[in-house]
């Protein structure tokens, strides 16, 4: 069924848009004329503006406003588990959805996936038409609560799973935004002075006959070259910048990349926690609803986030298939952390690996909260700290000079 997005004129003569889905266009204006609106023009959304595997070879900003957030997706995901839980038909849930949402995008997806439906497909096979909104995850699930006839049940869980990812997220967000604001205004500071103050207050000592204290001759060398190779240190920071955009989009880059991170102090042991707790997670989850070993397993190495990492998930599902046991296999690669190893090991002996696997998540996703927080106290005094005595530095280097000129006055 075809989607129009329309502007029409209300009951008060203000100017309206939306989405309609009708059979044609002449059936789309008598649907508007029925909510009581005057449609002034009507325009066709095509399906490649719809389907975001033809969306990928456009290379324009429109798709980047009209990017659809994951935490848009998890509301729309409950409100369509509680609609379907209500007893509504899942064409007609569709149906209250778009007049529920408010992002253009997310009407447009939601049309064109009804429209899908209407036509015959599965929910899950209209789902696949949009892999930049909706996950390998998302779509297997569904695909377990359509066979199953548990929709509504799988996509409760869905919801609370993509929650609970924005939550943490949040939460890390949270803990790194005064740090980095620290950092942002260290840096906009020492270089003003270098820039800006420190030429003028040197000027002073032009006249000087003798010469200036090392510290001095430091800092005025620095203050030159900022102030004339200034430029050079942006190109720099831009270079390095598409130095690892280009190696993040290859193969071998970004596992160099993501291999140099897992060895950084610190922030290597988080990144192992998190990987541990989004793949306990959506693991957890993929078995509870259906889904067998091995294709879950392929599902998760997609999602851990660490190219190190999901080579490791390849290698133990290999085994797995082999016969061996999953915790044994994960341990092998020493990517994991050993405590998420025992962990599941216990839950393969007892016969609860589902739950097991929803524990490891939750003790992992507060270890990386915990963690985040402690880099965060640890990453604020260190931070002064080096601004601190880059201003002492400054401080000195300026005092030196004035000091030497008042023992020669005396």
């Amino acid at each position: 069924m075809p989607v129009y997005d329309y502007t029409a004129l209300d009951g008060k003569g203000k100017t309206v848009t939306g989405i309609i889905d009708a059979d044609g266009a002449a059936a789309a204006r008598q649907k508007i004329r029925a909510e009581g609106k005057f449609p002034v023009s009507l325009r066709e959304v095509k399906s490649a503006l719809l389907h975001e595997g033809a969306e990928k070879q456009r290379l324009d900003l429109s798709r980047f406003f009209s990017r659809i957030r994951p935490a848009e997706t998890a509301i729309m995901t409950r409100q369509l588990s509680t609609l379907i839980g209500a007893g509504f038909p899942l064409v007609a849930a569709f149906d209250s959805l778009m007049a529920q949402i408010t992002t253009p995008a997310l009407k447009k997806t939601i049309a064109g996936i009804k429209a899908s439906v209407t036509e015959g497909s599965s929910f899950a096979d209209a789902l696949k038409k949009y892999p930049r909104v909706f996950t390998p995850i998302y779509i297997n699930m569904v695909a377990s609560g359509e066979s199953s006839g548990t929709l509504e049940i799988v996509l409760a869980r869905l919801a609370e799973i993509m929650e609970k990812y924005e939550a943490l997220k949040n939460r890390l967000v949270t803990a790194m935004i005064y740090p980095l604001l620290i950092l942002m205004t260290s840096v906009l500071v020492v270089t003003f002075m270098l820039m800006y103050v420190t030429p003028k207050i040197m000027s002073m000592f032009d006249n000087m006959k003798q010469a200036l204290p090392l510290p001095t001759r430091i800092l005025l060398s620095i203050s030159d070259f900022m102030q004339s190779y200034w430029w050079v240190l942006v190109l720099l920071c831009i270079g390095f910048l598409l130095v690892l955009r280009a190696m993040r989009n290859t193969p071998k880059g970004r596992e160099r990349l993501d291999t140099i991170i897992l060895r950084l102090p610190l922030i290597g042991e988080l990144v192992r926690k998190l990987a541990a707790a989004r793949f306990a997670r959506t693991l957890g989850s993929l078995l509870d609803n259906g889904v067998s070993m091995l294709p879950a397993l392929g599902i998760v190495e997609n999602i851990v986030g660490n190219v190190r990492i999901a080579q490791a998930v390849a290698n133990a599902s290999t085994e797995v298939g082999k016969g061996q046991g999953l915790g044994k296999t994960l341990g092998a690669g020493e990517t994991f952390p050993p405590m998420a190893i025992q962990m599941i090991q216990v839950g393969e002996q007892s016969g609860n690996l589902e739950e097991m696997l929803a524990k490891v998540a939750d003790v992992f996703e507060k270890e990386v909260e915990n963690s985040a927080m402690r880099m965060s106290a640890l990453i604020e005094p260190v931070m002064l700290l080096v601004m601190a005595v880059v201003v002492l530095f400054i401080v000195l280097a300026i005092c030196l000079p004035i000091f030497e000129m008042n023992q020669m006055i005396r």
